[in-house]
């Protein structure tokens, strides 16, 4: 018998069903079901496997868990396809934890928990705009419960992209997210979901001129959200009005406006969520930063990926840099920076960081 170290893995899940689990990784070409590598139950959501101390396995051992194919695998508490989880095939007892699985092929979904979709306009009035736009809000699966709960709201940029069936390019499943939040209790915010103005959508998210482009209506835009739309809202649904529980979120062209109305109105706008921002629009973005932002309890969630352009991820370390060198405390303004190297300009990335900014703006 070898002298070796036992390996063995115990799994914990909160998913308890018949399916059974079985372990993937190099050491079997990352075949999602072999018989051979089916884990034992041994209590409700509890597994255990024990490699066999004959077994040849790879010096440092990648796996994940599935429930018998990838359309099954393990999901984080996101919603999101972790990183292969490593070891050593000299370790021990490995314990490890799945909070949620993938389902149909798609992110797991809590259907109980997801949010509430309702219309607010098809053509609500934009005075600054002179034009309308179709507003939706989404809120929590129990609002209509809660009669006396009142909410924390996000405003979005771009909803055509952010649930349902999404748009052609893509779908952030916020609903879905939502829906994974609320089973961890972080899912009580409002979502305003502003539609995009399609042709116009350039010039209205743009605070600045752009030679070809013309001149920037973005300074009305924000006004719009600030002067029009949250007083609306404020008066007919259960919100928080006050800065700290009013945030603003968008990527790219709405990744800059949302930056740029945060940087207007920090007395009423407190919490930004900024993903991918197109500061190429105009150097002017880091200006505007001394000229009028006076943070006021403001936290500030910046994203770029690697895959975006060689400029995303210096001009989004340039922002919190920017922010930082005016030395306001910290009790006015918190900038947290999250980088992928790996991140692609696309909705299903930014769906994917959705989840971990309304927990650390909000919760």
């Amino acid at each position: 018998m070898s002298n070796r170290t036992l390996l063995s893995l115990e799994l914990a899940t909160p998913v308890d069903d018949e399916r059974p689990v079985y372990l993937s990784g190099n050491f079997c070409d990352w075949y999602p079901d072999l018989t051979e590598f089916e884990m034992e139950k041994v209590g409700k959501g509890k597994y255990k496997f024990y490699f066999s101390p004959d077994r040849s396995l790879p010096e440092t051992i990648e796996y994940k868990y599935t429930r018998g194919g990838w359309d099954f695998v393990e999901l984080d508490s996101y919603g999101n396809a972790p990183a292969n989880r490593v070891i050593s095939r000299k370790q021990g007892n490995i314990k490890d934890y799945v909070p949620f699985w993938r389902q149909d092929g798609s992110t797991a979904s809590i259907t109980k928990l997801m949010p509430e979709i309702q219309e607010v306009s098809e053509n609500f009035n934009i005075p600054q705009l002179g034009t309308v736009r179709a507003i939706n809000i989404l809120l929590p699966h129990n609002y209509e419960e809660k009669t006396d709960t009142r909410y924390p709201v996000l405003y979005m940029q771009d909803g055509q992209n952010l649930y349902g069936e999404g748009s052609e390019y893509g779908n952030w499943e916020i609903d879905k997210r939502l829906s994974l939040l609320a089973k961890q209790n972080k899912g009580d915010v409002i979502i305003v979901s502003i539609d995009h103005g399609n042709k116009d959508r350039f010039k209205e998210y743009s605070p600045y001129t752009v030679e070809k482009k013309g001149k920037g209506m973005g300074m009305k835009y924000a006004n719009f959200i600030v002067r029009t739309l949250k007083p609306y809202i404020d008066a007919n649904y259960r919100t928080k009005p006050e800065a700290q529980f009013t945030g603003i979120g968008g990527s790219s062209m709405g990744g800059l406006i949302s930056l740029y109305t945060g940087l207007m109105y920090p007395e009423t706008i407190g919490r930004l969520m900024v993903f991918s921002p197109s500061l190429w629009v105009s150097n002017k973005i880091y200006f505007d930063i001394a000229e009028f932002f006076s943070p006021i309890n403001t936290k500030i969630y910046l994203y770029g990926g690697g895959k975006e352009g060689v400029a995303m991820i210096p001009n989004v370390r340039k922002i919190k840099e920017t922010i930082e060198n005016q030395r306001w405390n910290t009790e006015k303004v918190d900038v947290k920076l999250s980088l992928d190297s790996r991140g692609e300009h696309t909705e299903k990335r930014w769906g994917q960081e959705f989840s971990k900014a309304i927990e650390w703006l909000f919760y």
